[in-house]
């Protein structure tokens, strides 16, 4: 080669990068100006460096003017075409080459791994070996085992680590690194652990892999001690470490050591932080969290999309829903994993309208929601009972594609199930390619709400026919629907069957039930027992529980108790006060009745208004007893008062009971007459249209008369009326309710 020959390649392999395309294509021109000779070692250079631009075509014609083409310029045209992703051509060079070497394999191996097809990769490789190919090098097993991985085909990770042994190269560092993850990701960390030992000389990389390793098998302690043993450590060992911890429970340790990575002035990137926060959230340690969201603020990464994210994640976990809403207003970019935050935030939080809203805010952006998102929006919809809405997202989920998910059946069988509409919901379960326990569990539970105790457990029983483990929220679901019916014994049959055969522990919920099939079926004595033999204290919803019973059964003692372990625990819940005060009122003992009233005043423990909604043309309307504030107050109170003489004449007697305040009869029955439930079933009858079922909400439990009352509306008008009370569904269909009159 001429010295200026050499000179020009030297100029090409300092150009060899995208950013000098322009000076690589003058030096071309100047190359085909000044040289009169074609020389096959610097038109293999230009197209190499074509090829590192990504110009496969001007690589091809640079090609086709060599004269006399050497095994080089094979290759350097072939690994233009499989990095530029052309992948046909690459094939047709490919089975041109007049001979072929390790180098050309691995070029055709890594365009297909690279461009999405590793199947064909991998049958590259198989017809290397069938056409008698030993050239095979550590890229060739590196790729292979990466490979591997991807496609979670550890038996071809096993062949190709047996190759890498039988051409020598199962210790050396660049194909050891790829297959420690590979068996990792396998779940083998014995074998991860062999072939990280193989290795004679272990790199940084190495290390930081087969501490990956550990971490993924959950083996906590030996990842700390390779840690701690690694004479050079570099921020992804930091980090690895810190997500490591937070993924296998540890989160306070990530934490320490994350404290010990910024004193020792570790460089962070985006991963450390992210991590670090989704320890902070998962512990809900606020002030931790806000230390680290000062220190991201002075490191400059607050503007970062994904520590974005992140920080209003770990906010909406500490309960803390307007710090998290500030940093998602504030932030620059937002992409679908941010407005997720901001919405799963929400919906943790107990904003359900708003995550809603943030769905829709989202769209108009947009951002298409990913199964998840969907999923979360609707799961929202289902704890607000906004079965409109959810209808709405139902149908844009069909048309996104995104029905088939898993994530989105579920929260739709929950939905449907939660706003009672249980046909619908055991519809879409049986409409699911696969089911998982959440979704069997979704289904018990809306058996459960609506109170259909025997459809509840048939469920179950065929949840556990088909081997699908159920979980402490399913035993609820089932405990709740013995209760409903009365079904004591089996109650307490599934209720050993969950600690003694699945082995959940039991916790408050599964109390609370246990307490309210007792009682509810007035075995109030097996109930003390059952409280006094609990290994944990009851709560306060199993106290209030226990005291709404003796209220129903009369038990004036036990009410005592319930109620004074309930003021103890929380002595500004009014559930207390006015159970009791409801028992001596229907006993007419109004001495007390006075002295529990003066407590809750000097105490300044009030009642929670009571108040019923229903929607109607997209817009709520919510009443209270004797409201008259609604526009349509005059059709309203004519509607009930022509519903009240019909009622009349079919049987319907008001029962007073509920009535708290020493009047006459009369005046008893003119305050039960105008209750808020009342009040929008009228409005319902009025504009909603005949074939339409009338949904009602109350934020409190429906009294003994709108139960009874709405039994007779329901008959009389040929109307099904469904009620959501503060605890369950009602469904009242031709002077029928759901709850068969036990609730």
């Amino acid at each position: 080669m001429t010295p200026i020959s050499k000179h020009y390649s030297s100029l090409l392999k300092l150009y060899s990068e995208t950013r000098y395309l322009v000076e690589v294509k003058k030096l071309h021109g100047l190359i085909l100006k000044t040289l009169h000779y074609s020389n096959t070692l610097l038109f293999n250079n230009l197209i190499t460096s074509y090829s590192k631009s990504n110009l496969p075509s001007y690589a091809h014609r640079v090609f086709l003017q060599i004269p006399c083409r050497n095994l080089f310029s094979w290759n350097a045209l072939l690994s233009s075409s499989a990095k530029s992703g052309h992948l046909s051509e690459m094939c047709d060079i490919f089975n041109s080459m007049p001979e072929r070497d390790c180098i050309s394999w691995n070029s055709v191996i890594s365009g297909y791994a690279s461009h999405g097809f590793p199947e064909k990769a991998v049958d590259t490789y198989k017809l290397m070996l069938r056409e008698g190919c030993s050239m095979q090098n550590r890229i060739t097993f590196s790729t292979l085992l990466i490979i591997s991985s991807a496609m979670v085909s550890f038996t071809l990770g096993i062949q190709v680590h047996c190759q890498g042994i039988k051409h020598g190269l199962g210790s050396h560092v660049f194909v050891g690194s790829p297959l420690v993850g590979m068996y990792s990701k396998a779940g083998l960390a014995y074998e991860a652990w062999l072939a990280f030992q193989e290795v004679k000389e272990k790199n940084l990389v190495l290390h930081n892999t087969m501490v990956m390793s550990f971490l993924r098998c959950g083996m906590i302690e030996e990842s700390k001690r390779l840690f701690a043993g690694m004479r050079e450590r570099d921020s992804i060992s930091w980090t690895t470490m810190i997500t490591g911890l937070t993924r296998n429970g540890c989160e306070l340790e990530a934490i320490g050591l994350f404290n010990k990575m910024r004193y020792a002035a570790i460089n962070m990137d985006q991963y450390t932080f992210g991590s670090v926060l989704t320890a902070c959230g998962a512990l809900a340690v606020l002030d931790q969290g806000k230390q680290i969201h000062a220190f991201i603020i002075r490191t400059h990464f607050v503007d970062n999309v994904f520590v974005g994210s992140a920080l209003v994640d770990m906010y909406s976990k500490c309960k803390s829903i307007r710090l998290a809403e500030s940093i998602f207003k504030g932030m620059k970019v937002k992409n679908l994993v941010t407005w997720t935050s901001m919405l799963v935030g929400y919906g943790q939080n107990e904003c359900y309208e708003e995550a809603i809203r943030s769905f829709l805010q989202m769209q108009r952006h947009g951002i298409e929601p990913d199964d998840f998102t969907i999923g979360s929006a609707i799961s929202s919809c289902a704890n607000i009972a906004g079965l409109e809405e959810g209808a709405q997202l139902h149908c844009r989920a069909i048309v996104l594609g995104l029905i088939s998910f898993i994530t989105v059946s579920n929260a739709l069988v929950t939905l449907y199930g939660k706003c009672g509409n249980i046909e619908d919901s055991h519809r879409l379960f049986d409409e699911m390619i696969t089911r998982d326990e959440v979704s069997w569990t979704a289904l018990v539970s809306g058996y459960a709400q609506i109170g259909k105790a025997k459809e509840t457990i048939e469920l179950f029983e065929r949840m556990m026919a088909n081997s699908v483990k159920p979980d402490g929220v399913t035993f609820i679901g089932v405990l709740s629907a013995c209760s409903r019916a009365a079904m004591v014994e089996e109650g307490c049959y599934y209720f050993n069957s969950m600690v003694n055969d699945h082995q959940i522990v039991p916790v408050a919920d599964h109390y609370t039930c246990m307490i309210d099939l007792l009682s509810r079926a007035g075995r109030l004595k097996e109930a003390e027992d059952f409280i006094k033999r609990m290994p944990c204290r009851l709560d306060a919803i199993g106290w209030a529980t226990l005291l709404s019973s003796c209220r129903v059964h009369g038990n004036i003692e036990m009410a005592k108790w319930a109620a004074e372990s309930l003021i103890e625990l929380d002595p500004q819940n009014p559930a207390s006060y006015l159970l009791l005060l409801n028992m001596h009122a229907t006993n007419k003992n109004w001495e007390e009745v006075a002295q529990i009233r003066k407590a809750m005043r000097d105490k300044g423990v009030r009642k929670e208004p009571g108040c019923s909604w229903i929607k109607y043309n997209n817009k709520v309307h919510i009443f209270s007893a004797d409201d008259q504030s609604h526009p349509d107050s005059e059709k309203i109170y004519a509607e009930l008062e022509m519903l009240g003489l019909k009622m009349d004449k079919e049987g319907y007697r008001p029962n007073t009971s509920s009535v708290l305040h020493d009047v006459s009869e009369s005046e008893k029955r003119s305050m039960l007459g105008h209750h808020s439930e009342k009040l929008a079933i009228a409005f319902g009858l009025i504009f909603l249209p005949n074939n339409f079922p009338i949904r009602v909400f109350k934020n409190l439990r429906v009294c003994i008369d709108c139960h009874i009352a709405t039994k007779y509306i329901s008959k009389i008008t040929g109307r099904e009326i469904l009620v959501r009370d503060a605890v369950r569904f009602h469904k009242f269909n031709n002077g029928l309710c759901s709850c068969g009159d036990f609730w």
